[in-house]
């Protein structure tokens, strides 16, 4: 039979078994944080009345009404029956689209990391800044139709036609069919 020595361990020093569980819970403290930290950033999509047409693909380009806010409800842009190329929009507006269907309405959640980070904004006529930096972004969307970038060019091409057929033909009226003025005038 084997012989096992026995090697006495010292005595454990008063307070010692407490400061190992304080850096033990530290470590796994500063590990969660890091790996919270790590996570991506998600949109949050609320649908106020679901839609029953298609989602859009990342690549087409969708019609819609929005009102663009930040997080205190300040109104930093909107617009109406508005064509939206989602291949020139930022990542998380085009996350969230793709995710509606036609004939919906949403309320898109943006982080900032997802638009426009650390990059304020500002109104190119005034210069005052819009969307401050690391601001996180809310638009109710109104999503009115779809169409592939193809479908849009040819749309865009029929308007500019009929435009130009409309001034060609000298259209009844001022420029664009605007009432003329009274005569003597």
């Amino acid at each position: 039979m084997t012989e096992i020595t026995r090697v006495p361990l010292p005595p454990i020093a008063r307070g010692s078994v407490g400061k190992l569980w304080i850096g033990v819970a530290a470590l796994a403290l500063a590990a969660g944080g890091i790996a919270w930290a790590a996570l991506p950033s998600y949109v949050q999509l609320e649908t106020l009345s679901a839609g029953k047409g298609e989602s859009p693909a990342a690549d087409d380009v969708v019609l819609i009404n929005y009102v663009g806010k930040l997080t205190d409800g300040k109104v930093f842009d909107q617009g109406r029956e508005t064509p939206m190329p989602l291949n020139q929009v930022f990542p998380g507006f085009r996350d969230g689209v793709t995710q509606m269907n036609v004939g919906g309405k949403y309320r898109l959640t943006v982080p900032a990391a997802k638009a426009y980070g650390a990059s304020e904004q500002r109104n190119p006529m005034t210069g005052e800044v819009v969307i401050p930096a690391n601001s996180d972004l809310v638009f109710e969307i109104d999503l009115l139709q779809r169409m592939s970038q193809a479908e849009f060019q040819q749309m865009m091409q029929m308007q500019q036609m009929m435009q130009m057929q409309r001034g060609g033909q000298g259209a009844p009226g001022g420029p664009d069919g605007a009432p003329l003025p009274p005569p003597g005038r």
